[in-house]
């Protein structure tokens, strides 16, 4: 029996992974959590084979969840399930130290093939699209994009910035201050060479980095 929990904000996601998941008589979900602090509990009760981890969650964010659970549980597998494309964070997530990334509109067709050699075989799932994006990236022709020199908070508030969400939203998202969303904005700015949220948007559209 492979036991499995699942992370992520949002309670009908849950339902549809376990949904999923219920159909398969090996797999069992035995906890599920809405945030990283429910995360970090479940998994000083319990210990899954694998643990589904949706990349955007309130607080703090997937991907700094996902370092500090390597950090503590090295041997724990992390297969990321995410709404976003495969452009704009499987590479992030697999350097970070995820076994798999998913978006979330593949569920049904990969995600039970993905837990299965997740778990019992320890070993990485990668999908045609998440190989394409590691072949880019090693490359040793391509050129360094501006948006591959941010760090992973400073990614994820570009991306925020560029859907078009205000910087209260965003505090809010990220349980931080506005004034230290500003900070990241004035970083982001400087760092890809953009004189304001306008020219943001127009570079991640140009780079398919925004649904």
């Amino acid at each position: 029996m492979i036991k499995i929990i699942i992370a992520d904000d949002h309670p009908l996601i849950r339902e549809g992974i376990k949904k999923v998941v219920r159909q398969e008589k090996d797999l069992h979900v035995i906890g599920e959590a809405g945030d990283g602090h429910e995360v970090v509990d479940l998994l000083e009760q319990e210990m899954p084979q694998i643990l589904i981890l949706d990349i955007t969650m309130p607080g703090k964010s997937g991907l700094e969840l996902l370092k500090q659970i390597n950090e503590q549980y090295p041997k724990l597998p992390v297969l990321i399930l995410s709404v976003h494309s495969e452009e704009r964070f499987a590479v992030r997530a697999l350097k970070a130290g995820a076994y798999g990334y998913l978006t979330k509109s593949s569920i049904s067709d990969e995600l039970i093939k993905a837990i299965r050699k997740i778990a019992t075989q320890k070993r990485k799932y990668i999908t045609a699209k998440v190989a394409d994006q590691l072949a880019s990236q090693v490359d040793i022709n391509k050129k360094v994009l501006p948006h591959e020199q941010l760090s992973d908070r400073e990614f994820q508030i570009f991306c925020m910035i560029a859907s078009g969400q205000s910087v209260t939203e965003i505090a809010e998202e990220f349980s931080l201050s506005p004034q230290t969303i500003h900070t990241y904005r004035t970083r982001i700015k400087e760092k890809m060479n953009l004189e304001s949220n306008v020219e943001i948007a127009r570079y991640a559209i140009e780079h398919n980095l925004i649904e």
